[in-house]
């Protein structure tokens, strides 16, 4: 069986090539099942005139709907009982508004649901309500008020299409490779598939050259000691570290390279460094080795657990609250200033006031964060980023415009 993803993104004349090679059989029977899996647009350029002879051997057609109003009830009392949960977190008036915004959309669901219940937390409730719900779906989505919200939601389909033709092909397969940056204590690898760890090096050092890795893409030197964790060595550098737990869409949103932990066919785990994302293409350090793999192969082995790190504002104790002072909302202010084009205040003991609380919630909003106003490590790494704060970024910015 072949089965090609993102089957949409072939051009005419790789579909004309496949359809050649559903010819090879034997007496018998055909020599390979294909099943390809792509978005609307595949099912558009089956159409063309050109490739009607293709179309004719297809024998099986399906198209993944959104969920329907019922399907959303179910589908999100299964992930919060797989999650543990068994009260009802999403009464039925906040299910009917979500099926709404969503329009039935898997993915979006889980992002709005997420949101919802970060935003409830935050509150001190246990139920989400709908208001809640909908400021979730409006920090996710963007504004929804202008338009249809079904409207919307169906132009961001991600529907799937599968196709099955019996007959025989090629397995083709490709991805971009980046070049790298050399680099004199390393070895560059590329990994279209499954990320190995270094047959030549234990399993139990793996977190170690991680960290060791992770630090120098910030121009630390690891200096490994029995009584000196790679975190404490980092906060002598004005760094901290952040552990979460998410996919890579999380990592991609705070834009930093980090340390994740994956498991192999054999249920061994093992960490890497993930330095660079570009395109399809990421870019890690497992061991001494550098490796170039496609992301979707990272995802398949990744336990979703990452450790990152960020740049402390000067003074920093912890989250920045309203009425705090000091030089951690001197800075909070002149990060502002930057990314809003405005002048930074110059005052003496600088208070967290109503007014740049009001300007820290815009910001938190604009950039998918809960806008609560309180100042913690994602508010903190998103700032330096808009503002341009020169730190390693795991998609340079510069190189993908």
């Amino acid at each position: 069986v072949l089965i090609i993803e993102e089957a949409q993104n072939l051009s005419a004349d790789v579909l004309e090539q496949v359809r050649l090679l559903t010819n090879l059989e034997t007496n018998q029977h055909k020599l390979l099942q294909i099943i390809m899996v792509g978005q609307p647009e595949l099912r558009e350029m089956l159409s063309y005139p050109e490739l009607r002879q293709l179309s004719q051997r297809i024998t099986a057609r399906y198209h993944l709907a959104s969920l329907s109003r019922k399907e959303v009830s179910a589908y999100v009392a299964h992930r919060l009982s797989v999650a543990g949960v068994h009260n009802k977190v999403f009464p039925e008036s906040t299910i009917d508004r979500l099926f709404r915004l969503s329009g039935g959309i898997p993915r979006l669901i889980n992002l709005i649901c997420d949101r919802a219940m970060l935003g409830a937390f935050v509150q001190g409730q246990n139920r989400v309500s709908r208001t809640t719900l909908f400021r979730a779906a409006r920090e996710v989505l963007g504004e929804t008020g202008r338009k249809s919200p079904q409207r919307q939601m169906l132009k961001w389909v991600l529907a799937s299409l599968l196709f099955t033709i019996c007959g025989a092909a090629i397995a083709s397969n490709y991805y971009n490779q980046r070049a790298l940056p050399s680099n004199a204590d390393t070895k560059m690898h590329t990994e279209p598939y499954a990320l190995k760890w270094p047959s030549d090096q234990p399993f139990e050092i793996s977190k170690e050259m991680a960290f060791q890795a992770l630090l120098k893409q910030w121009n630390v030197q690891y200096q490994p000691q029995q009584n000196s964790t790679a975190c404490w060595q980092a906060s002598a550098r004005g760094l901290s570290c952040m552990d979460g737990q998410g996919g890579l869409d999380s990592l991609i949103r705070l834009n930093r390279p980090a340390m994740i932990k994956l498991f192999d066919d054999r249920g061994r785990y093992f960490y890497i460094t993930l330095t660079e994302i570009h395109g399809r293409t990421a870019t890690a350090i497992a061991g001494n080795e550098i490796r170039a793999v496609d992301v979707n192969s990272i995802s398949k082995q990744w336990s979703g657990e990452y450790t990152l790190l960020w740049q402390m504002p000067p003074n920093y104790q912890g989250d920045i609250r309203p009425g705090d002072k000091g030089p951690e909302v001197t800075w909070l202010d002149i990060q502002l200033a930057v990314v809003q084009g405005r002048k930074a205040q110059i005052k003496k003991n600088l208070s967290y006031d109503d007014k740049l609380v009001k300007q820290v919630k815009k910001f938190q909003s604009d950039n998918g964060l809960t806008p609560n106003g309180i100042v913690g490590p994602e508010t903190i790494i998103h700032l330096d980023t808009a503002a341009g704060t020169k730190a390693p970024e795991l998609i340079d910015r510069e190189k993908d415009k």
